[in-house]
């Protein structure tokens, strides 16, 4: 009784954890951000990312040789430079997913 019991409770949390899975890629991105957060973003984000691509960029330039021997001196510069320089200077202001989405117009939608 304990055996079929427990293999029906697995089964349906199973099956409860496959249903509401698909929920969290269904919700859209809000990208409204409040003046809190477009200030907090404005004066302590932005430069710790800034600086963080200062550094980054030193660690790329002193890695390069040991990097560009192991064939990986793109995906290198990808994070150790371009993503932080990215989140620094083309993210909008106070969005935590990059650049705010442009809504799609009608006259865009019938083409």
């Amino acid at each position: 009784m304990s055996a079929k019991f427990s293999r029906v409770f697995t089964t349906a949390v199973a099956v409860c954890l496959l249903a509401f899975a698909s929920l969290g890629h269904a919700r859209g991105v809000d990208e409204t951000p409040s003046a809190l957060a477009m200030t907090g973003d404005a004066l302590l984000a932005r430069p710790v990312l800034f600086a963080t691509t200062i550094v980054g960029s030193a660690v790329y330039l002193v890695s390069l040789p040991f990097s560009l021997l192991g064939g990986n001196a793109a995906e290198a510069g990808e994070v150790l430079v371009v993503g932080p320089a990215k989140a620094t200077f083309v993210r909008c202001l106070g969005c935590t997913n990059g650049k705010k989405q442009e809504t799609v117009g009608q006259e865009q939608a019938s083409r």
